[in-house]
């Protein structure tokens, strides 16, 4: 298995026009062929004195965590799915400038399975 991990700030304002791009985003994933598509949001994190999940995207106020991730068969497969999502009608008459949360703010990566059950 490999994954695709987000962490990005939400102005809790914008929730709304964010769950509706989620929706969105998640048919664009399952036609990409993606294993799982799950985003979850802060419910119980706190400021950390070195590092935490607010200090991690610059948290300001009137803003939550978001994190998410993407499950695919293997990293060959991620590449494929990520393909085909950049040439999917989602992604291509995305407007970025109307993102509802802060792009620069997130961080993602791509991870390999050590352990699951």
């Amino acid at each position: 298995m490999y994954f695709d991990f987000m962490v990005l700030p939400v102005p809790t304002a914008n929730m709304a026009a964010y769950k509706k791009m989620l929706k969105a985003s998640k048919a664009a994933w399952q036609r990409a062929g993606a294993l799982a598509y799950v985003e979850a949001i802060a419910e119980d994190v706190k400021p950390g004195k070195t590092t935490s999940f607010p200090q991690s995207v610059k948290l300001k106020q009137g803003e939550t965590v978001a994190c998410a991730y993407l499950m695919f068969k293997n990293k060959a497969h991620r590449n494929k799915c990520w393909k085909a999502m950049m040439n999917d009608p989602f992604v291509k008459n995305f407007d970025s400038s109307k993102l509802p949360f802060d792009g620069k703010r997130m961080f993602f990566g791509g991870f390999k399975l050590l352990i699951s059950f």
